[in-house]
């Protein structure tokens, strides 16, 4: 089974990726948290944000005389990145759906008891702020880690973990 990995392959790549999803995360609270929009509204106000910055990049374009490919089959993504895609979800649902069925059975009382304290906390935690509030806070915490984990120094880079020592 593969495995889902949150590194790139670029030097740098990792911090960009995060940065991105950091900013449709604080899209969608802005959005839907604080102006009280349902998600339709969002995926509207994007669609026509989308469309505009397209129409002035095509004119931006023309004007410079840059080509932009517009064939469908270069923007498409391949099989085995669709398959890795599948199966990096398929792997995190089954995960948690086998520490959920051994949670309930009883078997293993210390997971019980921590599946119980989270859900807890979770139902704490909703009652305190909205979903919205939770579901960014969380957000930002994920890519907060990500960063980290990829901004260690002794982290291996993509040439293979050969460092030229000279």
């Amino acid at each position: 089974m593969e495995e889902c990995s949150g590194g790139s392959t670029a030097a740098g790549g990792g911090g960009v990726r995060w940065g991105v999803v950091v900013v449709c995360g604080t899209l969608v609270y802005y959005h839907c948290g604080w102006r009280d929009a349902s998600l339709l509204s969002l995926f509207a106000d994007v669609l026509i944000v989308l469309l505009c910055s397209l129409s002035i990049l095509g004119l931006l374009f023309r004007h410079l005389n840059i080509s932009v490919p517009v064939d469908p089959l270069e923007w498409q993504i391949s099989q085995d990145t669709a398959n890795s895609i599948i199966a990096c979800l398929a792997n995190t649902v089954g995960a948690t759906e086998s520490v959920l069925r051994v949670a309930a059975t009883g078997h293993d009382k210390r997971l019980f008891v921590k599946v119980v304290v989270f859900l807890y906390l979770l139902s704490a935690m909703g009652r305190v702020a909205s979903g919205a509030t939770i579901a960014y806070t969380g957000l930002c915490a994920f890519c907060l880690y990500e960063l980290v984990k990829n901004s260690r120094p002794g982290r291996n880079d993509s040439s293979g973990g050969t460092q030229d020592s000279s």
